[in-house]
């Protein structure tokens, strides 16, 4: 399923990710706007977008005073590994769970790396060891800090 980032309106912070349906009702209510579009690809008079950003700011202070965290999203995921695979080193997409969801590795920070797609299909469920490949970095929570952009 086609999955969309929506960031703010000022286009530097990731709030969430929506699916293809949800955001083109977005870019039909006029709450948002494309920000990168899929090349080559449209959805009715709109070209498909991989982001869109918000028309109005979304003042979400809250979220990181009051819980004391940052959601550990695909999109914070590669900002904190600079959009590098941690396996080879090569441009990121995907984000690959050390320990495998299917023997029990949970979705966190310290369980969790920004990936090549090539990569994360070669290790599919087994950890780095038993698939023969080494981390190249080591996972950890950022802050809000961290993920600012440079």
């Amino acid at each position: 399923m086609d999955r969309v980032i929506v960031l703010n309106a000022d286009a530097h912070q990731v709030l969430h990710q929506v699916s293809l349906r949800h955001a083109v009702a977005m870019l039909y209510r006029d709450v948002a706007r494309v920000h990168q579009s899929v090349p080559g690809r449209t959805f009715g008079p709109y070209p498909q977008p991989h982001s869109l950003v918000l028309v109005s700011y979304v003042y979400t202070r809250w979220l990181y005073e009051h819980s004391g965290r940052l959601p550990c999203s695909l999109a914070n995921v590669l900002r904190r590994d600079g959009h590098a695979c941690a396996y080879c080193g090569r441009e990121a997409s995907t984000r690959d769970h050390i320990v495998p969801r299917s023997r029990g590795g949970p979705t966190s920070w310290l369980n969790l790396v920004a990936a090549c797609a090539a990569c994360n299909g070669y290790k599919r469920d087994r950890t780095p060891e038993q698939a023969g490949m080494r981390l190249r970095v080591q996972p950890f929570v950022p802050t809000a800090a961290d993920l600012r952009p440079r």
